[in-house]
């Protein structure tokens, strides 16, 4: 029997493709469902929720503006290197969640986020459209990303949900600020350097580990967010109320944290879009 002493691992933030420490030096433990200790995890602070925007903002244009078969192909491969590290998934999930369904879990979050790829180069044709017009004009809706969002991820699925809500974000050009659940915060910690070792550029996705109450309020009210998922949040009113003050979307979503097990649909594509209808005149 070994009496090595096991080093017990300290994680880092991701931002701008980066792994800093958190501003503040700040860390918490992480246990698993029977409360043995697993690693520390950074706890963010409101100067790291201004640098991870600032690293999505500076990150849109480029994005936002890439083919979107190429976002296709960047998405795609992520789920490539998820697949590759299937096993690790499996069992941050398993000791973060206590599921006995950790594998199939994984499983539908490696399809989740294909199927959200796989919408990158549809969504101007379904959501599109050339409109009838009565004079010598063409009109054409098409959508366009948002910009910047927030997204607090669901407490308890600590890895279909997140990717539930991010691989949306993503598949519309829009760039994100994601607050990973606080007690399980380990598979998006994995997700992160899966993300940093892929094909995304950084600052396109951000991810901070922290309390959800305390990050909330400063995406909420920055002035450089664009939308903002309340999802994981507890007090989505007054988020809205923070929200309210730079007129941000704010998404609707359902007071319980929805059953991510279920079929996705394309809601969450089109709360990330806005409609930009151009006139141009006919030629003779």
């Amino acid at each position: 029997m070994s009496d090595r002493i096991a080093v017990a691992k300290t994680y880092k933030l991701f931002i701008g493709g980066k792994f800093p420490r958190s501003e503040s030096g700040r860390v918490y433990p992480v246990t698993d469902d029977k409360g043995k200790f697993l690693a520390n995890a950074a706890q963010a602070s409101r100067k790291d929720v201004r640098d991870a925007v600032s690293a999505a903002r500076k990150a849109f244009p480029g994005w936002s503006g890439a083919t979107a078969y190429n976002r296709g192909q960047v998405l795609y491969r992520v789920a490539e290197m998820l697949e590759g590290r299937r096993d690790q998934f499996i069992a941050e999930v398993s000791a973060s969640e206590g599921s006995r369904h950790a594998a199939s879990t994984v499983d539908a979050a490696i399809d989740r986020w294909v199927w959200y790829a796989g919408w990158t180069d549809k969504i101007a044709s379904v959501l599109g459209a050339a409109n009838p017009v009565a004079g010598p004009y063409f009109s054409f809706t098409v959508p366009e990303p948002t910009g910047v969002v927030g997204v607090l991820a669901p407490q308890r699925s600590s890895l279909l949900g997140l990717v539930s809500v991010l691989a949306p974000v993503l598949a519309t050009g829009c760039t994100a600020v994601v607050v990973s659940s606080e007690e399980r915060p380990l598979p998006a910690i994995t997700l992160s350097e899966v993300l940093a070792t892929s094909d995304l550029p950084g600052g396109v996705a951000n991810i901070l580990t922290g309390r959800a109450a305390e990050l909330g309020p400063w995406l909420a009210s920055h002035a450089d967010v664009n939308a903002l998922d309340p999802t994981g949040a507890e007090d989505r009113a007054a988020l809205a109320r923070d929200a309210a003050g730079t007129v941000k979307r704010v998404l609707n979503v359902p007071a319980e944290e929805p059953d991510w097990t279920l079929r996705p649909d394309i809601t969450r594509l089109r709360r990330y879009l806005e409609a930009k209808t151009v006139w141009h005149p006919m030629g003779n």
